[in-house]
């Protein structure tokens, strides 16, 4: 098996095409990087809002069950 390129050289030229190949290696990866921060950003958003939904309606069961013992003595 004979190797594609003799020296690091010929490698980051990729045959005249390194500029090309490795702009679009830099974009994939940068976008991949800000999709997946992105993504955990929304989801410790998206935590956040669910944590204060709940404790929301926790305060209003116990406003609700406050007001019906209120009621009753």
């Amino acid at each position: 098996m004979t190797p594609a390129f003799h020296s690091w050289a010929q490698f980051v030229a990729m045959g005249g095409y390194g500029f090309y190949v490795w702009l679009s290696v830099i974009v994939t990866v940068s976008v991949m990087l800000v999709l997946t921060l992105h993504s955990f950003y929304q989801r410790h958003q998206l935590l956040i809002i669910i944590a204060s939904r709940q404790e929301r309606e926790r305060r209003i069961i116990a406003a609700k069950k406050r007001k019906q013992n209120v009621g009753e003595g």
